[in-house]
């Protein structure tokens, strides 16, 4: 496993991150073993979020640390606040207020007493930097939140909050596949009259590379917004050929291949993985040291149905 410097502590975390959105419906039992085979395979850094299962993602996996003597101090713990939902209306809140208030619950529910990262989750529009300022400030004076990041958030939000708030951005976790590439197509195709050429993200990862921020990616096995998982899709017949052919190549699976291309990116990289299958686990691990050349990444990129001018 590969590791990278994160945030404003510098840890060492490894780039896999095992997210664990869709734990809800385990028992804690098949948690820590997620958990354990995950660590066995270098993977230290667990994702989660207090929207997940309205929160019921959280109790697991603090009911798991409970059980399991010495797992919270094993791994490098994220999670997420941001998104309210109530009576069928969602909305987005990064009020002082509210931030703090969400970190408290999370810390109860996940039986902890710190997060070692911690997400704003989507962009609020109403959003006053000073009081995510405030926010920050007294949850680290606190010790309760050890490393601060945003989520889908564009290069002018980042900007915006990081012109108010005393610490580092740690991450910015974004939607990345190779079935998923807007962030790619625009540079691409720079001055081009093609549907690619417009820029649907304002060049997150020129900005989060020239500001050494985490590019944290998720639905890393989907296309479009949670359309379905594009291994073994024959509507992605020529991508499958060509991560299949790669995977016997390098003697890993297709999954790893997978995971390499985002991680092959310069800059500081990581993928995420929501599988609750253990041998899934393994496999993703692996594509941490898998090696592709230019000619594969491009290879598969484009055989994922874009082009190149």
């Amino acid at each position: 496993m590969k590791y990278i410097s994160f945030g404003e502590t510098g840890d060492s975390v490894s780039e896999i991150i095992l997210g664990l959105m869709r734990t809800s419906e385990l028992t804690t039992d098949q948690i820590a073993a997620l958990a354990g085979t995950a660590l066995d395979e270098g993977i230290s850094f667990f994702d989660t979020a207090d929207c997940y299962a309205d929160g019921r993602a959280e109790s697991l996996l603090g009911e798991t640390f409970a059980q399991n003597p010495g797992l919270r101090n094993r791994v490098f713990l994220q999670s997420k606040c941001g998104i309210r939902s109530e009576d069928g209306v969602t909305w987005y809140d990064f009020s002082r207020e509210h931030i703090v208030h969400a970190v408290d619950q999370s810390l109860l529910r996940l039986r902890t007493d710190r997060l070692d990262s911690l997400l704003l989750h989507r962009p609020d529009a109403l959003m006053e930097p000073d009081e995510i300022a405030q926010a920050f400030t007294e949850l680290h004076k606190a010790g309760k939140v050890r490393n601060f990041g945003l989520s889908n958030c564009n290069p002018l939000t980042m900007e915006l909050v990081a012109s108010r708030v005393p610490f580092k951005i740690c991450a910015n976790q974004v939607q990345f596949s190779v079935a998923h590439t807007p962030m790619l197509d625009a540079d691409f195709q720079t001055n081009m009259k093609w549907d690619g050429s417009s820029m649907r993200d304002g060049g997150i990862l020129a900005y989060c590379r020239l500001h050494h921020i985490a590019v944290q990616a998720w639905s890393t096995m989907q296309f479009g917004f949670f359309e379905g998982v594009y291994l073994n899709n024959e509507r992605f017949g020529a991508l499958n050929a060509v991560l299949y052919r790669l995977a016997e190549e390098k003697g890993v699976s297709a999954t790893a291949i997978a995971l390499a291309w985002i991680l092959r990116y310069p800059g500081a990289m990581q993928a995420v993985i929501g599988t609750t299958n253990i041998q899934r686990v393994r496999d993703s691990a692996k594509a941490s040291g898998v090696e592709l050349s230019r000619r594969e990444w491009y290879e598969l990129y484009q055989a994922a149905g874009n082009r190149l001018p």
